[in-house]
């Protein structure tokens, strides 16, 4: 009679590797049921979701003139389009939780530590940079946009092309405003410390101007209005640094 195989390193491998699919598997689901529920509670409410988001423009443009749809099916799909993003919007905390709670498990003490502020912090500052966008940018924009509109030309925008160009902003504000978690990452894995993160503050600056003048409408005071928050944010990292890390890696804080 034979005697049964043991298991090798191998097969304990594929078990692990099999289990840890399964997981991944299991959070992904977890993370898309409640996308789909949220979606399904926002349809019902989707055209009224997207007048509170073309209410900047709206607000903004001369009198009789309106958005307009140039194709036949965009009344009924930017909406929904629009009830999409917000669900993915509103559903963020729940899959980055899931993302968290798959990967902490093989994750050392010290990384766990900074990663939960880290993770934290890029949440808010994400949803920060779309709610400046919303309020403050985006009107100021609009109202320069109105005011050089050539004599005979009438502002009628179609409703597809503004949630593109108005969920690009709020993806490249939100990007932007994630400047403390970059410069705490940064310092985290070695690159930089915080004697050259000081020693470097006049390229952050010019460099922030830049990118505000490249993400921004052709106005001076959205860019100013990009510009002046991303050089906070970057003195805000740095401060973030001196609080999280450990001296060694956070470097002389003169």
């Amino acid at each position: 009679m034979a005697a049964p195989e043991l298991e090798g390193p191998e097969d304990d491998l594929e078990q692990g590797l099999f289990s840890h699919l399964i997981e991944l598997r299991s959070r992904l689901l977890r993370a898309i049921i409640t996308v789909l529920v949220v979606l399904g509670a926002l349809i019902p409410f989707a055209n009224r979701l997207y007048a509170e988001l073309a209410a900047p423009l709206v607000s903004r443009l001369p009198e009789g003139a309106h958005l307009i749809a140039t194709e036949v099916a965009s009344p009924f799909v930017t909406p929904l389009k629009l009830a999409f993003y917000a669900a993915l919007f509103i559903s963020m905390p729940m899959i980055v939780y899931q993302l968290w709670a798959f990967v902490s498990p093989g994750l050392y003490r010290n990384e766990k530590r900074l990663a939960r502020p880290l993770l934290v912090a890029a949440l808010f500052l994400f949803y920060l940079g779309c709610a400046f966008a919303y309020f403050l940018v985006l009107p100021a924009a609009f109202r320069f946009l109105t005011a050089v509109t050539p004599a005979g030309v009438e502002m009628m925008t179609d409703i597809t092309h503004y949630l593109d160009f108005v969920m690009l902003m709020f993806f490249a504000f939100g990007l932007c405003f994630e400047v403390p978690v970059a410069v705490v990452i940064l310092a985290a894995i070695g690159i930089v410390n915080l004697e050259q993160l000081r020693n470097g503050r006049r390229y952050a600056i010019v460099g922030a101007f830049a990118i505000a003048a490249f993400i921004t409408p052709p106005d001076i005071t959205s860019m100013i209005m990009l510009a002046i928050p991303m050089c906070l944010l970057y003195e805000l990292g740095m401060l973030a640094v001196r609080w999280l890390l450990h001296p060694a890696k956070a470097g002389k804080t003169a």
